[in-house]
């Protein structure tokens, strides 16, 4: 479970991120705060996996309130760390490289749609996902390490013509609760779909590098291509 700390200075937006959070399977909002000093406080306390911060708070602004939050893991070097993701009206460049530089995973621009949200919370559970098998591997290969860099959340690619968009989040989330993979028939009787169909959006999914497919050989015939979501 993704602990969130939901920081904003408007209480209705506040509620309303906070609604959309704990829609998604695998959040849990563990606190609120309207201030950047109430902010670090609950995360001193609470030790979230992810903060969602606003830039324009009345104390301080965001980008000073991920620094401290990033200041405190180096001075009590526990091996917590909190991923940020922005959601503010700012739109001043400077002021997004200084996000970036920060260490935020992403920031995204008010007004958006709760789709846009939950696309990137999407992002930060296959990111951490991603890490927790490195970290059992013990090290990485190149390839892992163009996928976390070279990341960007599903909802950014336009499906090709002919691809439904609910279609493609039944498949992934298929995928996603089969993490040792399934082949095309399988998937498709655990969604409730056709082979064929099922087989394009998985091709569709390896084809754009967010599953990766590996053959099984069995005695006769040709090898079962079976898939394994990777994000």
């Amino acid at each position: 479970m993704t602990k969130v700390l939901v920081v904003d200075d408007d209480f209705m937006v506040a509620k309303l991120h906070s609604r959309c959070v704990s829609a998604m399977d695998g959040f849990t909002v563990v606190a609120v705060a309207h201030s950047g000093a109430e902010a670090l406080r609950a995360a001193e306390r609470l030790r979230p996996d992810l903060v969602l911060l606003d830039v324009y708070l009345p104390d301080m602004d965001g980008i000073g309130v991920l620094r401290e939050l990033r200041a405190a893991e180096e001075r009590h070097a526990t091996g917590h760390t909190v991923d940020a993701l922005f959601i503010t009206a700012a739109r001043d460049a400077e002021i997004i490289r200084a996000a970036l530089r920060a260490g935020a995973l992403h920031y995204l621009i008010k007004p958006f749609n709760q789709a846009a949200l939950q696309e990137q919370l999407r992002h930060v559970a296959s990111m951490r996902a991603r890490f927790d098998e490195l970290a059992e591997q013990g090290e990485a290969r190149q390839a892992d390490v163009d996928r976390i860099f070279g990341t960007r959340p599903p909802g950014s690619r336009e499906l090709p013509k002919g691809l439904a968009a609910h279609t493609a989040e039944l498949v992934e989330r298929t995928l996603r609760e089969h993490p040792g993979g399934l082949s095309a028939s399988e998937c498709a009787e655990a969604g409730s779909l056709s082979r064929v169909s099922t087989r394009r959006y998985l091709e569709y999914f390896a084809a754009t590098g967010r599953a990766e497919v590996t053959l099984r050989y069995g005695g006769t015939g040709r090898p079962e291509r079976r898939y394994r979501w990777v994000g």
